[in-house]
């Protein structure tokens, strides 16, 4: 039966697209009030369309860098509440286009606020430079009898033209709120721009974290680490649980509010680079379900479209290149937003892989994304993205893809046109150049785990079970579980975990790539050494 004003009937979710959802939330004449509200404010956020409010202005940093000027953005509705007692929270960092230069710091505020900025400077006690910040706010209509309406604002400073290599402190305030205060300079923080020459740097990943203690373990565990920075695969918090890109009456947008505070311990100094998960889409703000994502995630603008593909984009950092994509683009198992980019995507990714293995100075190219390549626990494997992307990978070499969705460890040999390469024990080492890719599935972030198929055991450092083929499946077109008998599968943990990647230069380039569990030991390392 349908639940009277509480999302799209699951007939017809289950064969619409994210547009054909956004539409049909939008124009539903029992809710349309509040759903063109939503749309109007998520309109202003992808277009730019909203009224304009004072420019912010350009100032010199501490150590001679210069902001970039900043739009103060609008605040749609005026608050009652005193700037003094609205406390900024969820502070999160991501780099611009080039790490070395370029810092982005988010927040979240409880209510509207005036004029919002950012402190910056090389001491903690000489935060003498102002930057003015923007607001993009997010407005999620009511659902009688089960959740009322809920406003989030959502505020972006952006700082460029940094100096290599250099930490920087900074608070965020606003009217009434001045981080350098005596009694506020407890919420002051710190970052480090990226050195022109980092030599071995470490950094961290996985996917499907959402809010629990499990995700508050891995969060500690990231920080002993000491990451340069940290790459999320997808399914970022849970807001939409059923993970279809479907709105329904388990939509809670609150659950941002409770993601930004558990991780702001570590996304505050860290950058937290995030990419799409299919629990990611949110039809209540934008066609493409991409909205909510903008609004809270400011993301380098180096894809190929950041205002409809937000978590597609790509940075270097020392001698690796990271390029981040949007499997829901190609997804046969979710196929909410199968084409989404009508093929821009690839072809954008085909010219970055290429123009990535020609720089000087690049060594390695790790691609991550939500939906797994290869993998045998619960969601299997994507045909669509094997389809789409791995011949793109194979072509240029790619040497480390980490992939979510399915909440495990599990980590492939070397892979090469679809078969075993070279096998690549716990302990052992592979030359992409030769071998083929190894693909880590690296779920375990923290939300509900998964398993894997009848007979296929967990094998892993300190348990490493007899090496058989384990029966799978991967998704088709036609959104059926195509049977397949796999060798690949060669290590497996049903844990919560983190992946931490040790990248160095020099003759010998090398990533050394480690998976530890919550606990800190360690279940998998392997290394990649192209050339060797």
């Amino acid at each position: 039966m349908d639940l009277p004003d509480v999302g799209i009937p699951p007939r017809l979710a289950r064969r619409m697209s994210m547009a054909e959802q956004y539409e049909y939330l939008r124009t539903r004449p029992t809710r349309r009030r509040a759903l063109v509200t939503a749309g109007a404010v998520a309109g202003g956020l992808l277009t730019g369309c909203s009224a304009p409010t004072a420019a912010g202005t350009t100032a010199s940093p501490a150590g001679g860098a210069t902001a970039g000027t900043v739009a103060a953005g609008p605040v749609p509705t005026a608050s009652r509440v005193p700037g003094s007692a609205v406390v900024p929270f969820g502070r999160h960092l991501a780099f611009g286009a080039d790490p070395r230069t370029g810092m982005r710091v988010s927040w979240q505020v409880p209510a509207a606020v005036h004029r919002p900025y950012l402190r910056l400077g090389a001491r903690p006690d000489e935060l003498g430079t102002r930057i003015q910040a923007e607001v993009r706010a997010l407005h999620t209509p009511g659902v009688p009898g089960v959740r009322p309406a809920v406003e989030q604002y959502y505020v972006h400073a952006a700082l460029d033209g940094l100096l290599p290599g250099t930490t920087y402190y900074y608070g965020v305030g606003h009217d009434g709120f001045d981080p350098a205060a005596i009694g506020h300079r407890a919420t002051i923080a710190s970052f480090r721009t990226a050195p022109a020459d980092p030599g071995t740097f470490v950094f961290t990943a996985f996917g499907d974290q959402g809010v629990s203690r499990a995700a508050a373990s891995c969060d500690r565990l990231l920080l002993t680490r000491a990451p340069a920075f940290h790459l999320h695969a997808g399914d970022l918090c849970y807001a939409d649980g059923n993970g279809q890109g479907k709105p329904s009456d388990g939509y809670d947008p609150t659950a941002w509010d409770l993601f930004l505070r558990q991780n702001e311990p570590v996304a505050r100094s860290v950058p937290w680079m995030v990419t799409t998960g299919n629990h990611d889409m949110e039809a209540w703000y934008s066609p493409d379900g991409y909205g909510g994502q903008l609004a809270r995630f400011s993301l380098p603008d180096s894809g190929f479209d950041p205002r409809t593909a937000p978590g597609v984009y790509s940075f270097v950092y020392g001698n690796v290149a990271v390029v981040a994509l949007d499997a829901n683009d190609v997804s046969y198992e979710i196929p909410a937003n199968l084409g989404h980019t009508q093929g821009r995507q690839t072809a954008w990714l085909e010219r970055r892989l290429r123009e990535l293995r020609a720089a000087d100075g690049v060594d390695f190219v790790v691609v991550f994304f939500h939906h797994c390549a290869y993998s045998t626990s619960a969601h299997a494997s994507d045909g669509g993205v094997r389809a789409a992307w791995v011949p793109l990978f194979a072509r240029h070499q790619v040497d480390l893809v980490i992939n979510g969705h399915n909440h495990v460890y599990e980590r492939t040999d070397a892979v090469k046109n679809g078969e075993v390469g070279r096998p690549v024990p716990v302990g052992g080492s592979t030359d992409p150049t030769r071998d083929g890719t190894v693909y880590v599935t690296a779920g375990g972030g923290g939300r509900d785990l998964y398993g894997f198929p009848a007979g296929a055991d967990e094998s892993h450092e300190g348990r490493v079970t007899r090496h058989e083929p384990v029966e799978t499946f991967h998704w088709t077109r036609s959104r059926q579980q195509s049977a397949e008998t796999v060798a690949w599968s060669r290590v497996r943990y049903r844990g919560f975990s983190l992946l931490s990647v040790e990248a160095s230069g020099g003759t010998t380039p090398r990533l050394r790539v480690s998976a530890f569990a919550a606990n800190g030991r360690r279940v998998d390392h392997f290394e990649v050494r192209r050339g060797a």
